[in-house]
This record gives structure tokens, C-alpha cells and sequence, in this order.
């Protein structure tokens, strides 16, 4: 199936406790239906010392369901996000909301 948030989508938290917090996605898991919103659902993780990376408490970010995920239209609004077979046959992602097209 088409990926319907993708990496680099501006996406609304829908539910939880960052609910109706913004961010981008830098990292999407398909396999596992998740993704990693950039200050979005942070957590503390005690990290060992490596040489590359010093130990210590460090806060990172926690993957989240993409079904809690509403991409962000150019109003700034939540919107469901569908697919549009174009005339030359190229298949693109539309905002339900508004009928825009978001790539292409």
C-alpha cells in the first residue's frame, strides 16, 4: 500500500499526550506502521558510553502509530490524505480537506 505520511510531511498528533502538537517526520517504519516526529513524544533513555557517543540520561524521540497522525495542510489544518490517478497515469497524494494536491 501507498504510504500515506511520508518523511519530510509537516503531521498534527491526534490523540495521547502530545495531542494537537505539530512536527515534521524524519523517519518513517513501514513495517511496523510508525514514525519519528522531530520533538514529538520524547523519552528518556540512560545511554551506555561508546567511543563515538559519551553515557548519561539523553532524550530522544519514541516512534508513533501512524493512525495518530494527521497530515498538515497549507492552512495549517489536519487533513485525511487520499490518492488521485493523474490523466498521464502518475498516481499522487491529495488532502482530503481541501482537494489539493501535496506532491507534484
Amino acid at each position: 500500500m501507498a504510504a500515506k505520511i511520508r518523511k519530510g510531511d509537516r503531521v498534527m498528533v491526534l490523540s495521547g499526550r502530545e495531542k494537537g502538537r505539530t512536527g515534521e517526520v524524519f523517519e518513517v517504519r513501514p513495517t511496523e506502521n510508525r514514525a519519528l516526529v522531530r520533538g514529538i513524544n520524547m523519552v528518556k533513555r540512560h545511554q551506555k558510553q561508546t567511543a563515538q557517543q559519551e553515557g548519561g540520561i539523553i532524550s530522544k524521540e519514541a516512534p508513533i502509530h501512524l493512525s495518530n497522525l494527521a497530515y498538515v495542510g497549507k492552512d495549517g489544518k489536519p487533513t485525511r490524505v487520499g490518492f488521485k490517478i493523474q490523466a498521464d497515469g502518475t498516481k499522487v497524494r491529495v488532502a482530503k480537506r481541501s482537494g489539493a494536491e501535496i506532491d507534484g
